[in-house]
C-alpha cells in the first residue's frame, strides 16, 4: 500500500522554507513591460501640459492674436490714405530740383520739386514793361481829353461871338445899314463856329474814348503780370497737404510737362483701415460704430476710429489679408476711419480694429 509523502511541520524557532526564485530571463522579460508604461503615461502629460500652453499661452496669441471678448469681434488689415497724383501745371521745362525720395514726411507747402523757370520770368519782365507803357498811354490820352475840352470851350464861345454879330447884321440889313453881302459873311462865320463846335464835341468824345481804352489796356496788362507770376509759381511742385511721398516718377533733368506725374503723396491726416468682416458676422456691426485700433509699431498705443463702410456686396477673402478668425468662403469690406493727429500711422501698416458688436436687429 503506498503511503503519501507528509511535509515536515514547522515549529516556533524553525525559519520557514525559501520561496522559489523566479528564473533571470522571465525577470528580464517583465522590467521592460513596466518601463514602457511609465514612458506612455509621461508623454501623455506632456502632450496636455503642451496644449494647454498652446491653446492658452502666449503661443496661441502669436499665431492667431489676441482673444477677444464674446461680444467683441477683432479685424485685421493694412492701413491706407488718400492718395494724390502730384504734376507741374501750365509749365514745361526741366527739372532743376528734386529733393525727396520716396517715403519721405512732407508738410504742406513743402516745395517738393522744381523746373528751370528763365523763361516764365522773361515773360514777366516783357509784360511788366508792357504795363508800363500802358500806364503812361493813359497819361497822354488825359492830356488830349484835356486839350480836347479847351478847344471845345473856345468854340462855344466864338460860337456865341459868331451868332451877336450875325444878329447885328441881320438888323443893319433889314434897315439897309449893311449890305447883303456884310449879312452873308456874318451867317458863314456863325455856321462855320458852329461846325468847329461840333468838331471839338466829337474830338472830346474821341479822348474820352481813348482815355477809357488806355486804362482798359492797363487793367489788362496788370491781368497779363498776374497770369504770368501765376505761371511763374507753376514752376514749383509744392504738397498740397501733409503727406508722405508713396512714389517718386521723377529724375532730375527729366523735361516735366501738365499731366506728367512727378510724385504720388498719401494724405497722413484722412487714413483708415481697410479690413474684412465674415459674413455670420456682417448683421452686428453698424456704420458709425466706434472702434479702437492697435499696431505692432506701437505696442500699448490705443487710436480711435469708426466703421465709415460697409460693403453692400461679398467676397472672397482677399489673400493678402489675415483675419484672426477662421477663414471663410466669403467676406464683406469695412473701411474704418482713424484719428491720426500726430500722423504716427503710416499706409501699409499691419493694424488690429476690435469692434463692440450689436444683437441683431438693433
Amino acid at each position: 500500500m503506498d503511503t503519501l509523502e507528509s511535509k515536515p511541520a514547522i515549529h516556533g524557532d524553525q525559519a520557514p522554507p525559501p520561496a522559489p526564485r523566479m528564473e533571470e530571463g522571465a525577470l528580464s522579460r517583465t522590467r521592460p513591460r513596466f518601463r514602457w508604461r511609465w514612458l506612455l503615461a509621461g508623454s501623455t502629460a506632456v502632450a496636455a501640459i503642451g496644449a494647454i500652453a498652446f491653446f492658452h499661452g502666449p503661443i496661441r496669441q502669436a499665431l492667431f492674436g489676441p482673444p477677444a471678448a464674446a461680444d467683441m469681434i477683432l479685424l485685421s488689415g493694412n492701413i491706407e490714405a488718400h492718395e494724390s497724383i502730384l504734376s507741374f501745371t501750365q509749365v514745361q521745362a526741366p527739372i532743376v530740383d528734386l529733393p525727396f525720395d520716396e517715403g519721405k514726411v512732407v508738410t504742406a507747402g513743402t516745395v517738393l520739386a522744381r523746373v528751370d523757370d528763365r523763361i516764365y520770368q522773361r515773360q514777366v519782365d516783357i509784360d511788366q514793361t508792357n504795363l508800363n507803357v500802358a500806364i503812361a498811354q493813359v497819361s497822354v490820352s488825359e492830356s488830349s481829353l484835356e486839350a480836347a475840352r479847351h478847344a471845345l470851350a473856345s468854340d462855344t464861345f466864338d460860337l456865341a461871338e459868331k451868332q451877336k454879330e450875325y444878329a447885328r447884321a441881320e438888323s443893319l440889313a433889314r434897315s439897309d445899314a449893311v449890305s447883303q453881302q456884310t449879312r452873308d459873311l456874318a451867317l458863314t462865320a456863325q455856321q462855320q463856329s458852329a461846325a468847329a463846335l461840333a468838331r471839338d464835341q466829337a474830338m472830346v468824345a474821341v479822348a474820352q474814348a481813348n482815355v477809357r481804352l488806355a486804362q482798359e489796356n492797363v487793367a489788362a496788362a496788370q491781368a497779363r503780370i498776374m497770369l504770368d507770376r501765376t505761371t511763374l509759381s507753376f514752376a514749383e511742385l509744392k504738397a498740397p497737404f501733409t503727406g508722405v511721398i508713396a512714389v517718386r516718377a521723377a529724375e532730375l533733368g527729366q523735361l516735366a510737362a501738365p499731366g506728367v506725374a512727378i510724385f504720388t503723396l498719401d494724405d497722413l491726416d484722412h487714413i483708415w483701415l481697410r479690413a474684412y468682416i465674415n459674413g455670420p458676422d456682417i448683421g452686428r456691426v453698424r456704420l458709425g460704430e466706434s472702434v479702437t485700433v492697435t499696431t505692432d509699431s506701437y505696442p500699448g498705443k490705443v487710436y480711435e476710429g469708426r466703421i465709415s463702410f460697409i460693403s453692400s456686396q461679398a467676397e472672397f477673402t482677399p489673400k493678402t489679408v489675415e483675419t484672426h478668425a477662421e477663414r471663410i468662403t466669403q467676406v464683406y469690406r469695412v473701411r474704418i476711419d482713424i484719428d491720426n493727429p500726430s500722423h504716427e500711422l503710416l499706409p501699409g501698416m499691419p493694424a488690429d480694429a476690435t469692434v463692440r458688436m450689436v444683437a441683431p436687429g438693433q
